[in-house]
């Protein structure tokens, strides 16, 4: 799978997990050059809080379209540190 936005990946493995019709990325398939952190987070009641980085590509900025769950609850912690996407962020094969 690739995580593509502005014509550039930003992230590709064969080993995501797909998630609530997401693919979550392995922390080490990302392309870190595209990646900010962000102080935004989100909380999920079986999931727990997800941080969240902003993409940057050129002059474009694309806030908080990547989350991942530095520490999960024990129900997803087969996701921990994994990265998944959204705003604009194209999943493919």
């Amino acid at each position: 799978m690739k995580a593509i936005w502005n014509n550039k990946v930003l992230a590709q493995s064969d080993e995501t997990i797909f998630l609530e019709n997401n693919h979550y990325f392995p922390p080490e398939s990302l392309n870190r050059e595209f990646f900010e952190s962000s102080n935004h987070t989100t909380d999920c009641p079986w999931k727990g809080r997800a941080n969240y980085y902003t993409l940057q590509i050129g002059e474009e900025i694309n806030r908080d379209a990547a989350w991942f769950y530095p520490e999960p609850k024990e129900a997803a912690k087969e996701i921990k540190n994994y990265v998944a996407f959204w705003k604009g962020v194209k999943v493919e094969e």
